[in-house]
């Protein structure tokens, strides 16, 4: 890395860091998008691939801690990173022993014979609070598609089955098509809490139609009280480059604001899949800059309060609110 990045960098963290204290009291953060994986298991990882030199690094709570909690990040909810069926269990052996975890979000697919088995045993312990569906991993040769699986009645039957165990549905990695899936499946299971991961990065349609569909969709599920939205994901790589200016991405985020209001906007880092793009000093600073703007409550919704509502998570540590 070269100097005058690093030199920018140990800048923005002390500003961040001087923000942070001048709070009174300074609010707490909850991160509701990390992911944890290790590259030395004997299994190795699904994901990242090994050609990744960036991220192909173990990605553990330690880890996370030291470049994380100088930004007031008190707790932070686990993402899925594999589709593999055992790293649930891996996932919350490895929350047990970090309070810095409150929660973790899983990955086991609706309707599926043994779903309600799955859920059961993972659902036993409090630190999983949810499963993760959408554009992710191959299944039976095909990618994940709620729009397509929403009409199969055993697979709202298991989303009916995740409400009642008081769980949240958490997409990924959204396009026009998961949009108007996950409207779908709240027509269907109305009462479910639904995240939706990364908006910030979707892809507008630029076809008149498409786009005035998607915004259809996405302004009806701004009126659902249940549906939440992770301003997360919020940096872009424009040809080659990313704007380190908020200006570039305010538009964004008002839209984002306006649409799902004060009370239903989440933090997420995505970290550590976020160091394609940025270190996680530049992450929160520019949501942090763009927040700071608002009121003090606007601000607690956004980096906690908002999140205990979404994901009813657990609180481990003193230091976490609520």
């Amino acid at each position: 890395m070269r100097r005058d990045t690093i030199a920018r960098l140990k800048r923005r963290t002390f500003l961040l860091a001087s923000l942070a204290s001048a709070q009174n009291p300074p609010i707490p953060v909850i991160d509701t998008h990390i992911h944890l994986f290790d590259v030395s298991r004997p299994q190795g990882v699904p994901w990242p691939p090994k050609e990744n030199t960036v991220l192909y690094k173990t990605a553990l709570p330690d880890r996370y801690r030291k470049l994380a909690t100088e930004f007031g990040i008190v707790g932070a909810i686990e993402i899925e990173a594999s589709p593999w069926l055992e790293d649930n269990q891996w996932v919350l052996d490895v929350a047990a022993k970090d309070e810095i975890l409150v929660g973790t979000v899983g990955d086991i697919e609706p309707g599926t014979p043994d779903f309600r088995k799955h859920l059961d045993r993972f659902h036993r312990n409090p630190l999983f609070r949810g499963i993760r569906y959408g554009n992710l991993w191959p299944r039976d040769g095909h990618t994940d598609d709620l729009d397509k699986m929403i009409d199969r009645r055993e697979f709202v039957a298991d989303l009916k089955a995740l409400d009642g165990a008081g769980l949240v549905l958490d997409s990924a990695n959204p396009n026009p098509r998961l949009i108007h899936g996950l409207l779908r499946a709240s027509d269907a299971v109305p009462n479910l809490r639904i995240v939706i991961d990364h908006l910030p990065k979707l892809e507008i349609p630029t076809d008149a139609a498409a786009k005035k569909a998607y915004y259809a969709d996405l302004h009806e599920l701004g009126k659902r009280p249940q549906v939440f939205v992770k301003i997360s994901s919020v940096l872009r790589n424009v040809n080659g480059r990313v704007p380190e200016d908020l200006g570039f991405y305010r538009g964004l985020l008002d839209e984002l604001w306006g649409i799902f209001g004060e009370d239903r906007v989440l933090y997420g880092s995505d970290w550590p899949n976020s160091d394609s793009l940025a270190e996680y000093p530049h992450i929160f600073r520019i949501v942090h800059e763009y927040v700071a703007t608002k009121p003090r409550e606007a601000q607690e919704k956004y980096f906690w309060r908002n999140s205990r509502a979404a994901y009813k998570w657990i609180k481990r540590d003193p230091a976490q609110p609520g």
